[in-house]
């Protein structure tokens, strides 16, 4: 099919929804939502390709125009000026019309957990872990996101052996899904007597947030233990037993949580995370399309895939899937990740856009 067919198809489409909605007429509760959810997807699209033929109906009655004997030269002159800036514009457009025509990603709307781990490089990654999620969270505030904290394991001089958080907001995954793998950091220790610089290492992972419409958990297959949450220096530590751990005895999946005082709010943030791994699980099971197309873009998001250095002497900052490297490691600490974000979705939709 061609785009013009594609587009005229969407046009029709949405003119459809349109007066169904205006008139919905024996139309259910749920038909409705599913059919309004369908049509604000479509406004956005519809909005892009409005604006792209516009451009070229004036380009075709600019034509029509200057092949006629314009006597008048001043109005001959902005004839053609006006349709060399049109024409200049029509690529970019056309550009942003297939961009709209991409599958989309059926979990880039959904909230996120995020899970960072210190690997190799004891109590240095430790805190290059608590450094990479406190970079998160600085870049969830940019982005008006609501960054709760789920569990924390801390070692006794500020590191993270263990950080798990949810981040909700508007397309969280959709911006952090390429954040999964290993993170690696050079820098010279505060430890370190010598000056001598260290490797260490972390590892990231970024699920897509279910819900319970999207996994049903057998309340048969669960194991809920509860006991005293502990933490550095008395911090997380209480006297009861609101700290929760859940086993799902089918795939041997266990989390937990302990950031909360109370256990009720323990076990739901605890059942969330399990949702969202079984979720997770599932999905790279039964998608292994989508599982490949990520391995053709930015990496397949396995933690075990180094994708980031950090080189803290130089101040710079190397992402390897797309070989691009910043010089502005001390404003990427600082949660200032769009630029790098920005440029793996670039690569991630010139392939998409290649194999259409």
């Amino acid at each position: 099919m061609s785009l013009e067919h594609k587009l005229d198809g969407l046009l029709s489409k949405h003119d459809e929804l349109q007066n169904l909605l205006a008139t919905h007429s024996g139309m259910g509760g749920q038909e409705y939502a599913r059919l309004s959810k369908e049509f604000t997807e479509l406004n956005e699209i519809v909005r892009v390709v409005k604006i792209y033929r516009e451009v070229e109906s004036e380009i075709r009655n600019l034509n029509l125009l200057l092949d006629e004997d314009i006597s008048d030269s001043e109005v001959k002159a902005l004839a053609e000026e006006e349709l060399r800036e049109l024409k200049q514009q029509l690529p970019s457009l056309k550009h942003d019309v297939q961009l709209q025509l991409l599958p989309k990603d059926s979990v880039d709307k959904k909230n996120a957990i995020l899970e960072i781990r210190a690997g190799t490089g004891g109590e240095e990654a430790a805190l290059f872990a608590a450094n990479l999620f406190r970079m998160y969270q600085r870049f969830s505030e940019q982005h008006n996101w609501t960054f709760d904290f789920m569990d924390l394991s801390e070692t006794g001089i500020g590191g993270y052996k263990e950080a798990i958080a949810n981040i909700t907001g508007k397309d969280v995954f959709a911006k952090l899904k390429f954040e999964s793998g290993v993170h690696r950091v050079q820098r010279v220790p505060e430890t370190e007597s010598q000056g001598r610089v260290h490797t260490s290492a972390a590892t990231v992972a970024v699920l897509p947030e279910a819900e319970e419409v999207d996994i049903e958990i057998n309340t048969k297959d669960l194991r809920i233990d509860t006991y005293r949450a502990q933490g550095a220096g008395g911090q997380h530590v209480n006297k009861t037993d609101s700290a929760v751990r859940i086993t799902h005895l089918p795939s041997k999946l266990v989390v937990q949580c302990q950031d909360e005082k109370s256990q009720h709010k323990n076990r739901a943030k605890a059942m969330k995370l399990l949702r969202s791994k079984l979720y997770n699980f599932e999905q790279l099971q039964v998608d292994q399309a989508r599982a490949a197309n990520r391995k053709n873009q930015v990496g397949t998001g396995d933690r075990s895939e180094r994708i980031r250095t950090y080189n803290f002497p130089q101040g710079r900052v190397t992402d390897h899937r797309i070989n691009l490297t910043l010089y502005k490691l001390d404003r990427v600490m600082e949660g200032d990740l769009d630029e790098i974000i920005d440029a793996l979705t670039a690569e991630e939709q010139a392939t998409l856009l290649a194999s259409v």
